[in-house]
């Protein structure tokens, strides 16, 4: 996914400079207002006509060294679909000595009248809010004024950012295609970054050259490198269901640094480490390994694991005390100030809760290690560069025997042994204490399995009557229970799915495992099903998917260039037994199918059996893998529009003459 691009302080060309290449604020063109579509792209509701930005490192007003971050964007709104691209957010980091500063907003809507008269409307800066999202997050918000159909909204605005760790990326690629981006760097000599770039998609610049003497410091000069990236007639990236983060596969380019030299000392500081320097910092951290040393919370234990007759137990009865402890205050992070701490206030993020539980299950006596994760929002991780604050989530592996169990206390929902799908991401980074750091495969155990049967009678009033079972296992029995819990009862549950479920009319319910999280959760129906007018009728067709029957195909691509990444092997099995009415028999029934995926990736089986007055169907979906490779995608495509024109089949049955 990463490709090389080169070391920012090896010999380059030594051009002329060329001055940045920005574009003056609030121009236009006529030709640009009267557009109605992007003729690289006709169906897009709005397009990029130029974006800029730039990074400039040097001193601050503050006397410390910040990074200058200008961005600027002008994007054509083709029609009200494209509307909220005027809502703007720009998010900045706010905590402890991490404050970063946005200044110089500057916005501008241009349109054009009826009468063809142009006219501007710049933001009144009144109308600029700021919002808290997070301990860590705060975001500039506003809206882009006289939005219409055909305008062109522009703004810009600088943001400084204390130090040179976390120099920006530069996304060319966005959810809507654009003509022209271009990004700068200035970068002085006391630092050493790589650059490297992600997708599929080629640059139409590429540029380094040196800026003599660029930066001074109390007597400190060095020359700077000037790197200017360009991309031009760039397609929108189309997200689609079954994806892990978009910036996974868009187009960018991205800075890491390796090294650099003290201005004032001449001490030269390396960045980019090996994962014997995390391991080594990690365990000897505050935030991390000081908080998981064995026996910490053993006091808090004791009664919590007495009667347990064995690890796997005693492991249960830790995971869940820890789970309904702590509740989680929905920030991500990977250190802790103090687990005791969130344990005894009983609110924490989620390293208070799954280093806690880490500690937790250690003081029990039970192996169990730390393991850093990059969530499915957050992006895979760049395995090339080690860098720790690549990952934005922990999850604790306990050893019990010869098995392995990953464990996320954050949920009180979540069964022994299940991960969240936002941690199904690739791989993470097994943090032990007595040997090296590996990478572990994180979506390799769970699965999600839902049954349904159905036993329905025909009934002389044409009305069905019967029950409807429905067992729903492991990652589906837990979206069923956060399903069911969003009521106050399940009385409250089985009478909005009563006002759901066209038709159908549901007499009794029955609920068993609810709350046994590590069991299949059954619920069982008796229902009434109004189908038809009475049985005026000597010949009838009836569909036998009563219950979510597939109408829509997920993917709609001509071709993708990301996997399909499905978090988990998922089954669905539905069987419906139906008995007609004495004097009916069955006049013709669906084909039946048996459709599978190349390289064993799934299958999709239907079955008929009917004798009498009584007919059984039964319909299989299965996806064996988790994740399926972009040259997949056709396959998986054809085998969805088989799904949906095989439920589309009826069954029709006659009245003997």
């Amino acid at each position: 996914m990463y490709k090389f691009l080169f070391n920012l302080l090896v010999i380059i060309c030594m051009a002329t400079f060329s001055q940045a290449q920005d574009f003056p604020f609030g121009s236009f063109t006529v030709d640009e207002l009267q557009q109605t579509n992007y003729k690289n792209d006709t169906s897009a509701h709005a397009y990029v006509i130029k974006e800029f930005g730039s990074t400039k490192l040097d001193m601050g007003n503050n006397d410390r060294i910040n990074m200058f971050y200008k961005y600027h964007v002008k994007i054509k709104i083709l029609d009200a679909k494209a509307f909220d691209k005027g809502t703007i957010s720009i998010p900045f980091r706010s905590y402890d000595d991490v404050i970063e500063d946005v200044s110089d907003i500057k916005a501008l809507t241009t349109y054009m009248e009826d009468g063809g008269a142009v006219k501007k409307a710049e933001l009144d800066k009144s109308k600029i809010y700021t919002t808290t999202i997070n301990k860590y997050w705060k975001e500039i918000k506003f809206a882009m004024p006289n939005l219409r159909k055909g305008c062109i909204i522009e703004y810009s605005y600088t943001k400084i950012i204390p130090g040179f760790y976390s120099f920006p990326s530069w996304e060319f690629q966005s959810d809507i295609p654009k003509m022209y981006s271009e990004y700068e760097a200035h970068i002085p000599a006391f630092w050493t970054y790589t650059a490297m770039m992600r997708g599929s998609l080629k640059l139409t610049k590429s540029k380094a050259d040196i800026e003599k003497e660029c930066f001074s410091s109390r007597g400190s000069k060095c020359d700077c490198s000037f790197l200017s990236y360009g991309m031009a007639d760039i397609p929108a990236m189309v997200e689609e269901d079954y994806m892990t983060a978009p910036k996974n596969f868009l187009s960018a380019v991205y800075f890491n640094l390796q090294e650099w030299v003290n201005p004032y000392t001449g001490v030269k500081q390396r960045e980019t480490k090996e994962w014997a320097d995390i391991d080594y910092n990690l365990k000897h951290a505050d935030y991390f390994g000081s908080q998981i040393k064995k026996n910490l919370l053993k006091p808090y234990l004791l009664p919590v694991i007495a009667g347990a007759k064995d690890d796997l137990s005693k492991a249960i009865a830790v995971y869940q005390y820890i789970q309904k402890n702590i509740k989680w205050n929905q920030i991500r992070s990977t250190g802790s100030e103090s687990v005791k701490k969130a344990l005894e206030s009983h609110s924490g993020d989620v390293a208070d809760i799954n280093l806690g539980l880490v500690a937790a299950l250690n003081s029990a006596g039970i192996k169990t290690d730390a393991v850093l994760v990059s969530t499915r929002d957050n992006g895979i991780v760049n395995r090339l560069y080690p860098v720790e604050r690549e990952f934005n989530y922990v999850i604790a592996k306990a050893t019990i025997g010869s098995d392995d169990y990953l464990l996320d206390a954050t949920d009180p929902m979540l069964p022994f042994g299940t991960l969240p799908m936002r941690c199904l991401n690739d791989q993470g980074r097994v943090i032990s204490f007595d040997k090296p750091s590996y990478w572990l495969d994180l979506n390799n155990k769970q699965r999600k399995a839902t049954t349904s049967s159905l036993d329905l009678t025909l009934e002389s009033n044409g009305k069905l009557k019967g029950t409807i079972t429905t067992y729903s296992s492991g990652y589906d029995g837990y979206l069923k229970r956060l399903a069911i819990k969003k009521f106050n009862s399940t009385d409250e549950y089985v009478e909005n799915l009563d006002e759901r479920l066209t038709h159908v009319k549901i007499l009794k319910s029955d609920f068993t495992n609810l709350d046994s999280l590590d069991k299949p959760l059954a619920e069982k129906y008796d229902v009434e099903i109004d189908l038809y007018n009475g049985l005026n009728h000597d010949r009838m067709a009836f569909n036998p998917m009563l219950l979510d029957r597939m109408v829509v195909n997920p993917f709609k691509l001509t071709e993708r260039a990301y996997p399909v990444d499905r978090g988990m092997p998922s089954s669905d099995r539905y069987t419906i037994t139906m008995h007609l009415p004495a004097g009916y028999s069955i006049e013709s029934a669906p084909q039946q199918a048996n459709i599978g995926l190349p390289n064993k990736g799934g299958r999709f089986m239907t079955d008929f059996s009917g004798e009498g007055n009584n007919f059984v169907y039964s319909n299989v979906i299965q996806f064996d893998k988790a994740i399926y490779a972009p040259e997949e995608y056709p396959y998986l495509k054809e085998l969805y529009n088989k799904i949906i024109a095989s439920e589309k089949a009826e069954i029709v049955f006659k009245k003997k003459s």
